[in-house]
């Protein structure tokens, strides 16, 4: 690819390419100041306002328990740099708990109750859920007994009473949560608005393609009892979010025609109504 032009008054003296995603280029840049610091380039695709709308809920944190957005020009976001180690490095050097805890301290922080205005340009909840609501109207004219028809069912029932409302993250699991010289900070937003339990539910998906972990019912149990503390909710509550999350991201992966995540993402979603039906 050719050099990135990054804008001139942020006098990036040098800079690397960490990674390319399907969404977007990340740089790891040193500032005149030597300061490092991550500038996130947002492609052009059919759906980067989801990316571009993570700019308004960096804005509206500030810091905190979320990365820093320094500045954001065009497309290009100048960003806080978050350190390398992430959440899921954790499981593996301590415990699968031990990450579990600090993830429910971050979000806990994360979703603490505040009086600033609420950024217009958040998506709000209903509107994330439209392709698992797409899936399940499809899949009745088939095969009513669906995965997808009930978790649409319990999806309706949920937004259409949504309780705590807040400012969401919308994507927070193992690899988003960073240790940075500030401690831990989540990055990457999709800024949505909606009911806090939203926003721990992609845990319980992660790490993906370990599914000793998250299809193991008791280790959902735990996880549900954790933030459930942290939050303040029913962990019934928290499951049925992190339910129809997981048929909601099953749903996505059906349509891009990934079988194989798909079959992953329903098995974990069966897995936490499993757990919700045993223990709560």
């Amino acid at each position: 690819m050719s050099a990135p032009a990054f804008p001139k008054d942020w006098t990036i003296q040098e800079h690397a390419l960490l990674a390319e995603t399907f969404s977007s280029f990340i740089w790891k840049v040193r500032l005149l100041n030597d300061k490092i610091a991550i500038v996130k380039e947002i492609k052009i695709f059919d759906d980067d306002e989801d990316e571009l709308r993570g700019s308004h809920y960096l804005r509206w944190h500030n810091g905190g328990a979320c990365v820093r957005l320094l500045d954001f020009q065009g497309r290009q976001m100048l960003l806080e740099y978050a350190g390398e180690k992430t959440l899921k490095q954790v499981i593996t050097e301590q415990s699968d708990s031990n990450a579990t805890a600090i993830a429910a301290e971050v979000i806990k922080d994360l979703l603490a109750r505040s009086d600033k205005p609420v950024p217009a340009q958040l998506q709000p909840l209903c509107d994330r859920f439209q392709s698992l609501f797409e899936k399940a109207r499809s899949d009745y004219l088939s095969k009513p007994d669906s995965f997808y028809v009930e978790a649409a069912t319990m999806a309706e029932r949920l937004l259409g009473n949504q309780q705590n409302l807040r400012v969401l993250h919308g994507d927070i699991h193992h690899e988003n949560i960073m240790l940075s010289k500030r401690g831990w900070l989540v990055i990457d937003p999709k800024g949505l608005y909606g009911d806090m339990a939203f926003d721990v539910a992609n845990m319980f998906s992660n790490p993906l393609h370990q599914t000793d972990l998250t299809a193991d019912p008791k280790r959902i149990a735990n996880m549900a009892e954790c933030f459930a503390k942290a939050l303040k909710q029913s962990p019934r509550h928290i499951l049925d979010y992190a339910m129809i999350y997981g048929a909601l991201s099953a749903s996505w992966h059906a349509e891009d025609g990934n079988d194989a995540d798909e079959a992953e993402e329903l098995m974990v979603a069966s897995a936490i109504l499993d757990s919700r039906n045993r223990y709560f």
